[in-house]
């Protein structure tokens, strides 16, 4: 089977879930059909190519400059029997190479951009024409995956001119090889986070979906021997930046020390180090169809403390691998209450915090394996080559 898969991130550029779950999936399918990936970027190897978008559109609005590359990834599926989008940086792509080459388009649904309207303050009017894509690519796809149940459930909600019956659940994966419990401190000493005194650990974008002010106003209620340690960067929009700024600061002056902001994309050997040694792992999303940060924290045996949102719920056992914080938009101050007292009840209990991580690994092992996540999909396809179309 001659399958292209289109994603906007691919290594060395990923910054987000989306682009993880690309990374390893493609890992593990090219052993099973015949794949090349088309992504963002400039140039080409065996199996990859990268698209950039049109230098007409340089300064042009970023859905417009997206779309161009949409019509690049279109045109390169000659030959292609299947195409796969991730996104809706790419589901416009799968679209198009649908009706242009006669092959069936399978779409997966990391997120909706219904249900994120604060990337209108990104994108602008641009806004408008995400969610056309999406809505388009997803009402005429030949199958729908979501990363989890919670993702079904939104994507019939938001389109309701889906068929149920095309959308099907594949839950993302982790490779536990790579995250897995790194005994060494070498990362954390260079970084400058004290291994000796315990922290917790945000590991992000800083985005409204991500929830990170919440957690700065949250984190005022640390106790004072705990630390709080940030891998943030790539905000959406310089507003969202300069509110994490003014924010991280007052924190700062109100613990008078104690918060480390790490603002640079770490390599990964240095991320599984952080996560290993934090007291626990902190995922304040406001959205999140699924989390897959969650699964690398618990994958390297850290307790995790997060919202009870979108697709959490299925990963992080409430209780047995962490604890969930419920979210009410309506009541953020609560949130961040309540959040508070959780990241201490954990962060104070080493014993119980331990016994979670150690459950946390247990199940990302036996769970969410990528071989897995690789077998399913390409069971998707088959059935997309053989429905009657």
């Amino acid at each position: 089977m001659r399958v292209g898969l289109l994603t906007r991130e691919y290594p060395p550029d990923v910054y987000g879930g989306a682009g993880v779950h690309v990374e390893f999936l493609a890992g593990e399918l090219r052993a099973l059909v015949d794949l090349d990936v088309h992504c963002w970027g400039e140039g080409a190897s065996d199996g990859l190519v990268r698209h950039r978008a049109w230098h007409a559109l340089d300064g042009a609005n970023d859905a417009l400059r997206t779309f161009s590359v949409d019509l690049a990834m279109a045109a390169a599926l000659a030959g292609r029997e299947l195409v796969h989008s991730h996104t809706w940086y790419t589901n416009l792509a799968g679209h198009l190479g649908k009706l242009l080459h006669g092959i069936p388009h399978v779409m997966t649904a990391h997120s909706l951009e219904p249900l994120r309207p604060w990337k209108a303050e990104q994108l602008g009017g641009g806004y408008a024409l995400s969610s056309w894509a999406e809505r388009t690519a997803a009402e005429s796809a030949d199958a729908l995956i979501a990363v989890s149940g919670a993702m079904r459930e939104d994507i019939l909600a938001c389109h309701p001119g889906v068929d149920p019956a095309k959308v099907h659940v594949v839950h993302n994966g982790i490779d536990t090889g790579l995250y897995r419990p790194d005994p060494a401190t070498d990362a954390l000493e260079r970084l400058g986070v004290d291994p000796g005194r315990p922290y917790v650990l945000f590991v992000g974008r800083i985005t409204r979906q991500k929830g990170v002010p919440h957690l700065l106003r949250a984190a005022r209620q640390l106790d004072p021997g705990v630390q709080l340690v940030l891998c943030a960067g790539a905000p959406d929009t310089p507003e969202t930046d300069a509110e994490f700024r003014v924010l991280f600061e007052e924190l700062r002056r109100v613990r008078a020390g104690g918060v480390q902001w790490i603002p640079a994309m770490l390599p990964r050997p240095d991320i599984v180090q952080l996560l290993t040694h934090a007291a626990l792992f902190v995922c304040p999303s406001v959205y999140e169809p699924l989390g897959i940060v969650n699964l690398e924290a618990m994958a390297c045996g850290t307790a995790v403390v997060a919202s009870r949102v979108g697709g959490i719920p299925e990963v992080v056992q409430d209780g047995v691998t962490g604890l969930l914080v419920p979210y009410e938009p309506k009541d953020p101050d609560g949130f961040e209450r309540d959040l508070g007292r959780a990241l201490n009840e954990l962060a104070t209990d080493p014993g119980r915090a331990a016994a979670m991580g150690a459950a946390g690994r247990r199940r990302a092992v036996g769970r969410f394996g990528w071989d897995a996540v690789a077998r399913r999909t390409v069971q998707v396809y088959e059935e997309s080559l053989h429905a009657d179309r």
